[in-house]
């Protein structure tokens, strides 16, 4: 009997948990629990709660007619409530007590918008309370919003089984005010370090699997994923994921855009003596080299539309214009991969060159080719030729992945071939740690490893630079060996442009890249200091440094800091026995060639002493013993690290297998 006085959009009171009591919105009918829904505005957000019948009763007199409160009695009140307070209670009007046609119909259940219709008022309302105004507020709003929603509502698909999921993301997304990155309306800022993330569209094997975009760029410095999670009855749920950078792009920005915001407001630092340096770090396929290169059309890429080609005409410009004309300054550029720890020229054919350290700290890799550039055309030719032997592969999220990290680098150089500034512009590889590196041979766990190592060791060198940490450890990887020069110093920039993959089957690794790169910059107050250097061993500060932030166990804990270990022993006997080898060829050219003199000493003199033949040749033997004996302790070295890395590898947790 009550229930046929309750309608959807019937204005009452309620009373909360707290004992305040203020008007509400009746939105749901549940007539076998004997409840009823509820909605009100507060705090600039809709809330709601689930009253039973008699509590409205009790608090609402007006609902029944005298008629009908037979049996209802106990609830009816027998006087009225003092406690209400002017501010708080409005007593229902005429108007509040007539449903409402403006309930959002995403708020009522499908059940109940077919056993309870809502009805429409017979007369106009003359006043509308608060609570009905906000919620027209709301809808118009939504309205709005959804006008600006790039991907436009659907039909849901049947087919889809994340159809939930996208309904769900949707769903919030409708509730956000969208305010993307513009040119209008933000100002390029000046950063020592720059960290900002991109998101590239879904993909045509993505659309194909019907896969769910996870990411929500709701701002210019803020981005969202929300990642798909299963209760343990079964019941799906979203877990959103909030991050805060200084710039973000979603997936219909620009290479120009990108640039603008990022690697063109530090460029200036080379011409005032400075260096200058852009990573794009992120999994596979995510849009690193995209970014970096230039767009794809199958299998060529466009080079002139890539960060490579736009800083290098800012460069050009800069270099004609009266700030810097005077300063006669020569461009040259390199470019090179650091592969397994190796360093290979790739403007020389991709010859491996050594890097040292000599006396005062600086660190050269040796023999680098450095070709002089007059033009972007110039430049252009350059990339290409070098990203045309760059070390790919196959993994599980690309078929042809880079493998290594790519560092183009464009140097100015004073007439008289004084370094003034360099810039430095770093593809790095693909950052994923799952199957494609745990669990394959010994070359790709190597690489992987490397891989891994070197990432770890430019996050802690770039926090390092952002704390003006006393020491910074670029020895810890060979990547952060040869960039020195881009952590240390007043005149150094650096910015970081972390790329995402959209898609819900990287949602895990889309949430490491924004971890990585959240860490990257201490943006919080709550960064620890560094830890003192011991044994000048930059691989264990680098450990060490992680287990101060709590950030140790993430990145595999004491375990991976073995393997690291045992992998640097492994590559140090490698590069000790190649070279020994490799001497070892040229002397016996040498001894190859006194041989030949003694021998035709032989065959031609015949009253050469046969006491100096003898002792001469004993002489080369003796030497080719001791150089293969030298070799030999160095082979037994070298195979003694292979299996030591083996049964090092063998402790290593194994991380699960990618969610498909």
């Amino acid at each position: 009997m009550a229930q046929q006085h309750l309608r959807l959009g019937l204005g009452l009171n309620i009373q909360r948990s707290d004992g305040r009591i203020h008007s509400a919105v009746v939105s749901g009918l549940n007539e076998s629990q004997q409840s009823i829904t509820v909605e009100w505005f507060e705090g600039g957000e809709t809330k709601g709660k689930e009253v039973e019948v008699e509590t409205v009763l009790a608090l609402n007199e007006n609902i029944l007619p005298p008629a009908d409160w037979a049996g209802f009695e106990e609830y009816r009140p027998t006087k009225p409530n003092n406690n209400l307070s002017p501010a708080n209670h409005h007593p229902p009007t005429q108007q509040q007590q007539k449903p409402l046609t403006n309930i959002p119909s995403s708020r009522i259940p499908l059940a109940q918008k077919q056993n309870f219709p809502v009805q429409t008022p017979s007369e106009p309302a003359k006043r509308k309370s608060q609570c009905v105004k906000e919620i027209d507020k709301i809808k118009e709003n939504r309205e709005k919003r959804r006008q600006r929603v790039a991907q436009p509502i659907g039909e849901i698909d049947p087919s889809n089984p994340n159809w939930e999921f996208a309904q769900m993301i949707d769903d919030y997304r409708q509730e956000l005010n969208i305010a993307p990155l513009s040119f209008a309306n933000e100002v390029v800022r000046d950063h020592r370090i720059c960290v900002c993330v991109r998101k590239r569209p879904i993909n045509k094997r993505e659309k194909k699997a019907k896969t769910v975009d996870v990411l929500t760029l709701p701002s210019r410095d803020h981005i969202m994923v929300h990642e798909p999670k299963l209760k343990v009855d079964l019941t799906k749920y979203l877990e959103n994921h909030k991050f805060h950078f200084d710039y973000t792009f979603d997936e219909s920005v620009s290479n120009d855009m990108v640039y603008k915001f990022t690697a063109q407001p530090i460029l200036r630092t080379i011409f005032d003596g400075g260096i200058a340096t852009c990573f794009a770090y992120g999994q596979t396929g995510s849009g690193k080299t995209h970014t970096m290169g230039g767009d794809f059309s199958g299998k060529e890429q466009n080079f002139s539309m890539g960060i490579y080609a736009l800083a290098a005409k800012d460069i050009f410009d800069l270099l004609r214009s009266q700030t810097y004309a005077p300063l006669d300054l020569k461009v040259s550029c390199s470019f090179f991969e650091i592969y397994g720890g190796k360093v290979f020229d790739l403007l020389a054919k991709r010859i491996k060159r050594r890097v040292l350290e000599d006396g005062s700290k600086v660190v050269n890799v040796v023999d680098l080719k450095e070709t002089p550039v007059l033009s972007v055309a110039s430049v252009l030719n350059a990339i290409k030729d070098g990203s045309a032997v760059r070390t790919s592969g196959q993994t599980s999220a690309n078929a042809h992945s880079s493998r290594s990290h790519a560092v183009f680098q464009i140097i100015l150089r004073s007439s008289k071939g004084k370094l003034h500034g360099k810039f430095s512009l770093i593809d790095l590889a693909g950052n994923e740690r799952g199957a494609d590196t745990s669990s394959a041979n010994r070359a790709t766990r190597l690489e992987g490893a490397e891989i891994n190592k070197s990432l770890l060791a430019l996050k802690e060198c770039i926090r390092a630079m952002s704390m003006n940490a006393p020491h910074i450890p670029f020895r810890a990887s060979k990547l952060t060996q040869v960039l020195r020069d881009s952590f240390v110093g007043e005149k150094a920039r650096t910015c970081m442009i972390a790329t995402l993959a959209p898609g819900q089957n990287s949602v895990e690794c889309t949430l490491n890249t924004l971890r990585y790169a959240d860490r990257v910059k201490e943006l919080g107050p709550g960064a620890r200091p560094a830890p003192p250097l011991e044994n000048n061993n930059d691989l264990a500060y680098l450990h060490q440094s992680l287990r101060s932030q709590g950030e140790d166990e993430n990145e595999g804990g004491q375990e991976m800091y073995k393997f690291h270990q045992a992998v640097d022993m492994l590559q140090e006997a490698e590069e000790l026995l190649v070279e020994e080898h490799q001497q070892c060829i040229q002397e016996n050219k040498e001894y190859l060639k006194q041989e030949e003199v003694i021998l035709q000493r032989v065959d031609q003199d015949v009253d050469y002493d046969i006491e100096d033949y003898a002792r001469a040749l004993d002489v080369i033997l003796q030497r080719k013993i001791d150089r293969l004996k030298t070799m030999q302790e160095k082979l037994i070295k070298f195979r003694s690290q292979l299996h030591n890395e083996e049964a090092v590898s063998q402790t290593l947790r194994r991380p699960p297998p990618p969610k498909r």
